[in-house]
């Protein structure tokens, strides 16, 4: 994919001395060219160097390109820098949850969640993961045509509905889908766009819609928490673990903290692994030496059983195949942060207010972290041969203390999804290239069709 591009990259570090960025206009700064395709646009700012001024509408920013940089961002996050106010779309699907929460009430809400997704539970989902799949698998058949990116969606689904709320199916399981894809489309364009500069008051067509989604959202979470409330014994999904979850106070969370933490773990379970999956199809069905090393492995680990929660460690290929997807193509692209007082980066300071960013998208794409970026090489990965790859060069689930409390759940899932598929089947993708659009999460532009291919 082509990309605007700003002066040379050296092939050294340059260091930590703010350098000014593109020219922006009046009062919008650089947003215009932001919003036109902020891939590209972070792609530029990386072009100036590690650490470049812009503006995003009248608001200072910095954009920050070394590792070095990005860690101090993400580790001290919380001390001396806070979670930025998202847009009203954000907020309104995503509530006040672990992901949006600051200071002692987001202290709270981690410790709250955190022991749902230890890696302890995540090997009780492994069966519900495989088992799942397998289910998908025997519903396909050699030749027949399919949309990747809906299987995967339904597959990613079915298995957070069975694993959060610890039924088959939600009371209306498409029409809480189709919601979560309205809220993701209008937060990218709000975030994107100039309604990131309106106040929350003022009314817009995006807004509208958005919630009308958080709407259907919040009637479907309700119903589901009802009858878990009303139901009797133990569960083992995520959802009664949030319910019998108390604080160093004894008190457990609120129906809206319920509702809040449940929209992040459904998103973080089903949206971020989907679009990984179909990045990771479409990566595999270009680059026939790596789908040759993945069956390769599968056959030699798994040979013609179903793999388990035990296998994940010895599928090192398939983990690499999956770090490699999200270093391509991150679901999560970018991270920000605003500067409180004293904040400082590099040994630079940073004034209080100040809105620093960095994009998990440019770093992961920058030659002197990754030879040959552009280039799908899981081989990279590998513990022994592979790449000298710097800490906070890659980081798709963040870092720092607010790292995605479920990164072991997202890996493990994709990793058994992929290995139950792919010893079966290839899937042939068509030819036509697929481009990311930057959402909440980075999806596909359109659908991607594949023919299915027995092995």
């Amino acid at each position: 994919m082509s990309t605007e591009t700003g002066p040379a990259v050296d092939a050294e570090p340059r260091g930590h001395v703010p350098v000014p960025g593109p020219k922006g206009l009046p009062f919008l700064g650089n947003l215009p060219q932001f919003g036109k395709n902020p891939l590209a646009f972070f792609e530029r700012l990386r072009g100036y160097g590690d650490m470049v001024s812009w503006r995003f509408g009248p608001n200072p920013c910095v954009f920050l390109a070394d590792p070095e940089c990005i860690g101090e961002l993400l580790t001290e996050t919380e001390r001396t820098f806070d979670q930025p106010a998202l847009g009203i779309a954000f907020r309104t699907v995503m509530g006040n949850g672990v992901v949006v929460a600051r200071g002692p009430d987001w202290r709270r809400k981690r410790s709250l969640v955190q022991p749902s997704v230890r890696p302890k539970q995540v090997r009780s989902y492994a069966a519900t993961m495989a088992g799942s799949t397998v289910e998908l698998a025997d519903t396909w058949s050699g030749g027949e045509r399919i949309d990747i990116k809906r299987e995967m969606a339904a597959l990613t689904q079915r298995i957070a509905v069975r694993t959060i709320f610890g039924v088959d199916t939600p009371a209306d399981a498409e029409a809480m889908g189709r919601a979560m894809d309205v809220a993701q489309q209008e937060i990218g364009k709000e975030f994107s766009g100039i309604g990131a500069l309106l106040p929350d008051w003022v009314p817009t067509p995006g807004r509208s819609r958005i919630k009308k989604a958080a709407a259907v959202i919040d009637a479907e979470v309700g119903r589901v928490v009802a009858r878990h409330r009303d139901g009797d014994g133990e569960r083992p999904d995520l959802l009664s673990r949030l319910l019998t979850a108390v604080d160093e106070n004894g008190a457990q969370l609120t129906d809206e903290e319920i509702r809040d933490e449940t929209v992040t773990l459904y998103i973080g379970g089903h949206e971020t692994t989907s679009s990984t999956l179909v990045w990771a199809w479409y990566l595999l069905s270009r680059n026939p030496q790596a789908r040759a090393a993945l069956t390769e492995e599968l056959d030699r680990v798994l040979g013609d059983r179903e793999p388990e929660f035990d296998d994940y460690a010895r599928l090192t290929y398939t983990q690499a195949v999956v770090k490699e997807t999200l270093r391509l193509y991150p679901t999560i692209w970018l991270v920000t942060g605003v500067a409180k007082e004293g904040a400082r980066i590099g040994g630079v300071d940073m004034p209080k207010g100040t809105r620093v960013w960095t994009s998990q998208w440019a770093t992961h794409r920058d030659e002197r972290w990754f030879p040959e970026p552009e280039e799908f090489r899981p081989e990279r990965w590998d513990a022994e041969s592979g790449d000298d790859i710097a800490e906070y060069a890659w980081f798709p689930f963040g870092g720092g203390p607010r790292v995605c409390l479920g990164t072991r759940f997202a890996m493990v899932e994709a990793v058994l999804i992929l290995a139950v598929l792919a010893r079966r089947f290839e899937l042939e993708v068509d030819a036509a290239d697929v481009n990311p659009v930057p959402t909440l999460t980075l999806q596909p532009d359109r659908d991607v069709m594949a023919t299915v291919r027995a092995r």
